[in-house]
């Protein structure tokens, strides 16, 4: 099964957890901060405002980094994945 975004939507596949600090330190599942980055897996059409269609500004396999709180959470044949809008996406990492 597939998912297909709908509108201005972006599915997000989260990269890993830190497993461990800098100094070597094994972190806690409850210690692990909620990474930032993923790869987009799909993306949608774009919004139509005015009979025009926005264009959206990532593709699929793209790396990017957005907001911390944004999005869905949705788990589909034992893989997570997060879906955001468009606009929760604040870079892409090149």
């Amino acid at each position: 099964m597939k998912l297909k975004p709908l509108g201005n939507k972006v599915v997000l596949q989260q990269e890993a957890a830190e497993e461990k600090t800098q100094s070597g330190i094994i972190l806690p599942d409850s210690a692990k901060e909620k990474p930032q980055t993923a790869v987009v897996i799909a993306v949608g059409p774009g919004t139509e405002a005015d009979g025009k269609t926005t264009k959206m500004q990532v593709k699929v396999g793209d790396k990017v980094i957005y907001s911390q709180y944004a999005g869905t959470e949705v788990k589909l044949d034992e893989e997570e994945y997060v879906i955001v809008s468009h606009d929760d996406i604040i870079a892409i990492v090149e």
